[in-house]
């Protein structure tokens, strides 16, 4: 095996180890005044939620009265 094999398969296991010990993660989100998961929306609340501004601490920070 030449050296550019032997980087390929371990790329390839270190791919598959990966995959197979990742947990899924499950977003959740406020709507509505509770707590929902996001794959518990339907159609046009999942494309709602793709388009949302969501809130960053840092951008908020810069622009602070305080600074």
């Amino acid at each position: 095996m030449t050296t550019s094999t032997l980087q390929e398969t371990a790329a390839e296991t270190l791919n598959t180890t990966q995959q197979t010990n990742r947990t899924r993660c499950e977003v959740w989100t406020r709507v509505m005044g509770y707590h929902r998961p996001v794959s518990q929306f339907n159609l046009g609340k999942k494309s709602e939620h793709s388009q949302r501004t969501h809130f960053t601490e840092c951008k908020t920070c810069k622009n602070s009265l305080f600074n």
